[in-house]
């Protein structure tokens, strides 16, 4: 789904430049090489014209990438969304397991440190 949506973006954003590029401007720009140069037509009495065909397309696909571009960066945010510690501690790692007894029984914990035992006087040795 991620990447259908990306070549979607993609394919928009390509469109969106070539509509955008073959806009004319005030100073003619890109559609004026190929015949579209007539600056009556983008206005009537002085006022901007309601919109032709570029200048809606160029409307509907900003609108189309930004709002793709919005649904693909919440699917990757979500995708790496750091984990709870506490998730963590609730599920402990498989730890490898020392042979116990073999009829199912708990083997009995070992201390976690261990006390030296007193050491007694070597008893002095006599000649």
């Amino acid at each position: 789904m991620y990447t259908f949506l990306l070549t979607l973006l993609i394919l928009d954003a390509l469109v969106l430049a070539a509509a955008v590029l073959l806009q004319s401007g005030k100073g003619g720009g890109l559609a004026a090489s190929f015949g579209g140069a007539s600056s009556s037509a983008d206005s009537v009495i002085g006022s901007r014209q309601a919109g032709n065909l570029l200048t809606k397309a160029s409307w509907w696909c900003g609108g189309i990438f930004l709002v793709l571009a919005f649904i693909l960066q919440i699917m990757s945010s979500r995708a790496a969304a750091p984990k709870s510690v506490l998730d963590k501690l609730a599920a402990p790692a498989a730890a490898p397991s020392a042979p116990g007894p073999s009829n199912g029984a708990a083997a009995p914990a070992a201390p976690l440190t261990q006390q030296a035992a007193p050491a007694t006087p070597a008893a002095p040795a006599k000649q």
